[in-house]
């Protein structure tokens, strides 16, 4: 209770709130600026913490982190065009409602459910960091196999499109995924000579090309007209409140998938949405309404995202493993301000880590407030004129994609991908499985080979880990599902047409 105390005393002082504060407002603005993400937000942030005590140093991450996430659903919704990659999995269903004129309740919703998200996963790493970092830490490159597997599957029930062009869709974001060296014979493929492609095609400029190029062309031709929407955000909260009565099982098992996908080392929060996503259609009472702008994903995805920060500082503090990008970052902080991250943290530090915790709780709760202003502010994006708008939304884009790499290279895979993301959504394919195919396509290749090396060439080994055999069974059911239910069908009217006289 004392280290509880002194905890408290440290994050209330008035330079800490004012950095914590700070860090808040940073963290929404470069959320919401497509190719911004909360990762480089983080980085840029680490010159600075430099000069500050332990405290205020993490507790500037840990809310940048947050507001960030967060804030990619506000162009996402509004736009189209995905702020964070973490947004990337539900932003079709987010732009559909604000076509329909429901844009202030899927932003409240995504508000809402990410501060409750934020908050289970804040619990989970208070109450059960070491339980949860232990079961991470039995994944081995098997476990990681399936979980890219079932990551992959998802992108059958996340598309809207027919399954045959899902599938296509989900093979070339694959395909985008193989080319360079990124591979584990280090093999250049695809390169055609071009020394640029060796390095392979960076997810962010690849996102904003599809997403946001691909929705600057559409406007260009006159396909949509974001004016229309301008009345659209005005009672933020209202009817949140039955919402989030209606689907409060959505948001806790989002919340808890996401604590437990972020806990998984390497996984991060646009994992967890993706997969809340495709698991809140599978189970969705309604999920023929999916994709025409319906709110329930929102509740499973945007919990997810959030709940997977918490998570994803499980097995950061307790073994020193980062759980996604921005605790790698966060782990060479912890060492540079002397809290190593371990179990002798709890014992050297408790105050220290005690002060995190409380960070923690007190960023999602400052989300409330802040992210409603967010909000308010930028629904005047929606009446500047569309001539106007498309070139700023574009020069934002281009910026987000050099800064990435700081090369020129990724403006044109942006463009060139956002020409192929137009071209596809025109022709009725879905963007959504490319982009997973291109997040989860070199993890899926590395586990494969690196297991079928460990296992000697013997495939049953993907089955012999407890873990393991449970994704497997699961994932290969999926798989046969449709086709069990096919031959079901099939033999249930050869039945009834031979019972019929």
């Amino acid at each position: 209770m004392d280290a509880i105390g002194l905890a408290a005393e440290l994050v209330l002082k008035p330079h800490t709130l004012v950095v914590i504060f700070l860090a808040a407002c940073f963290g929404l603005f470069v959320g919401s600026i497509p190719g911004l993400t909360a990762t480089m937000a983080v980085a840029l942030l680490v010159p600075i913490t430099f000069f500050m005590d332990p405290v205020p140093a993490i507790g500037a991450m840990v809310t940048c982190t947050a507001m960030a996430i967060f804030a990619g659903d506000i162009p996402g919704a509004l736009l189209r065009i995905p702020g964070t990659p973490a947004s990337a999995a539900y932003v079709d269903e987010a732009f559909r409602m604000t076509q329909k004129g429901e844009a202030e309740k899927a932003l409240g919703t995504g508000l809402v459910c990410s501060v409750i998200g934020g908050l289970i996963g804040t619990v989970a790493l208070v109450l059960v960091a070491p339980v949860l970092a232990q079961i991470a830490l039995n994944f081995s490159s098997f476990e990681y196999f399936w979980l890219a597997c079932l990551g992959l599957t998802s992108a059958v029930f996340i598309s809207t499109a027919s399954p045959v062009k899902g599938f296509l869709s989900l093979l070339i974001g694959l395909l985008i995924s193989s080319i360079g060296l990124n591979n584990p014979a280090a093999t250049p493929r695809f390169t055609f000579g071009n020394s640029e492609l060796l390095a392979g095609i960076n997810f962010i400029p690849a996102m904003i090309g599809m997403f946001a190029v691909s929705e600057i062309l559409r406007h260009m031709l006159g396909e949509v007209k974001p004016q229309a929407s301008v009345q659209a955000v005005h009672h933020l909260l209202r009817g949140i409140g039955r919402t989030v009565g209606r689907y409060k099982i959505n948001i806790l098992r989002g919340s808890l998938l996401g604590t437990l996908i972020g806990s998984l080392p390497g996984a991060g929060a646009d994992i967890a949405a993706w997969i809340a996503f495709a698991i809140s259609k599978k189970f969705s009472r309604e999920p023929e309404k999916f994709g025409t702008g319906h709110v329930e994903g929102l509740t499973d995805a945007s919990s997810a995202n959030n709940g997977a920060l918490g998570g994803a500082w499980v097995p950061a503090l307790v073994f020193g493993i980062p759980g996604d990008s921005i605790t790698a970052i966060v782990i060479g902080v912890l060492y540079v301000k002397g809290m190593n991250p371990g179990p002798t943290v709890f014992l050297m530090n408790p105050q220290n880590i005690y002060a995190v915790f409380i960070i923690f709780f007190a960023a999602n709760l400052m989300m409330l407030p802040l992210g409603y202003a967010a909000i308010k502010s930028a629904k005047q994006v929606l009446r500047v004129p569309r001539r106007v708008l498309m070139p700023i939304i574009l020069l934002f884009c281009m910026v987000g994609s050099f800064a990435i790499n700081n090369t020129v290279f990724d403006i044109g895979v942006m463009l060139v991908l956002g020409v192929v993301g137009f071209v596809m959504e025109e022709n009725g394919f879905p963007i959504a499985p490319t982009i997973l195919g291109i997040v989860l396509g070199q993890l899926l290749e590395r586990t494969f080979v690196t297991s079928l090396i460990r296992a000697r060439g013997d495939y049953l080994a993907f089955f012999e880990r407890p873990i393991a055999a449970g994704l497997g069974v699961v994932t290969v059911a999926i798989w046969l599902t449709p086709l069990v239910l096919m031959l079901w069908r099939r033999h249930a009217r050869r039945r009834n047409a031979g019972a019929s006289p």
